[in-house]
């Protein structure tokens, strides 16, 4: 399969409900990097967690990140923060919180996905008009996940993770091996290989240096022909070359993602959108003078 990892998303396409059988087409179809912003719905996720806990703050925060650019709304009401310390959220209290924004943030037009662990409020996400789902565990935590992307025909990201941190293994053949078993369930629940995206999980699971190296090598996942994903947005592993407090690393993830952007990355997640959305176009047009 060739190795196509520049996808776009027509926003245009999500203005009204309708079938989305052709969503990944348009996916594959795109010539630039796509800016995934995150809309946190959740008293405690690493880095903005309760900002955005009022309804009303959490739709203008949506509005305001499509208006910066965003072509994609990654919305949760879970916090995964890879730290190994993230309170697990009852489903009801999950939906709770998503209930008032995530209609609102629908009918902004552009294309939402749901950041959730559960397959059960995928599935809930999905039949209000969400239009991807954005899996931490790849297919390989809730046991339902893969049968409810198949059922539904959307797109899936499928990221990597681990329990905790191992500084002895060799992460590029973890991460690896780990894609290799997420497309294996993909396969027998049903779910198209073209609408699979791949994310190593930028600190999910990884030591810092672990985290380098996947961005480093970001490449070698090329091979599977499938879009990437890389979220590094204020991450720790930041923190570690520059001491610094989550909402001061800007510049870092800046970095970072244009560096991901260069080894392959066709999706980045960020929470700063406008300057990610700026840093882009401009290493683009520094690489169309050149």
């Amino acid at each position: 399969m060739a190795n196509r990892t520049a996808i776009r998303l027509n926003p245009d396409r999500f203005s009204a409900p309708g079938p989305r059988d052709d969503l990944l087409a348009q996916l594959w179809a795109g010539s630039r990097p796509l800016v995934m912003g995150v809309v946190n719905v959740t008293p405690d996720s690493f880095s903005d967690g309760g900002q955005f806990l009022d309804p009303q703050t959490a739709i203008a925060h949506a509005r305001r990140l499509a208006g910066e650019g965003a072509d994609i709304l990654d919305i949760g009401a879970e916090s995964t923060r890879p730290y190994g310390d993230a309170v697990r959220v009852p489903l009801e209290e999950e939906r709770a919180r998503l209930a008032p924004v995530l209609t609102e943030v629908i009918a902004l037009g552009v294309p939402v996905s749901i950041d959730t662990l559960k397959a059960s409020v995928a599935a809930w996400a999905l039949d209000l008009g969400a239009a991807i789902v954005n899996d931490v565990w790849g297919l390989q935590g809730d046991p339902d996940m893969a049968r409810i992307v198949a059922e539904r025909n959307v797109p899936v990201i499928v990221m990597h993770n681990r329990e905790t941190a191992d500084s002895t293994i060799d992460i590029i053949a973890d991460v690896t091996a780990f894609f290799q078993r997420s497309l294996d369930i993909a396969a027998r629940a049903g779910i198209d290989r073209e609408r699979i995206v791949l994310d190593p999980g930028i600190g999910f699971g990884k030591t810092p240096e672990q985290s380098l190296l996947c961005i480093a090598r970001l490449h070698v996942w090329r091979s599977f022909g499938l879009p990437l994903l890389v979220g590094a947005s204020r991450k720790r592993f930041i923190h570690s070359i520059v001491p610094s407090d989550p909402l001061d690393r800007l510049g870092g993830s800046l970095a970072a993602h244009l560096l991901a952007v260069a080894n392959g990355a066709a999706i980045v997640r960020v929470h700063d959108v406008a300057p990610t959305v700026q840093a882009l176009a401009v290493a683009a047009a520094i690489r169309r003078a050149r």
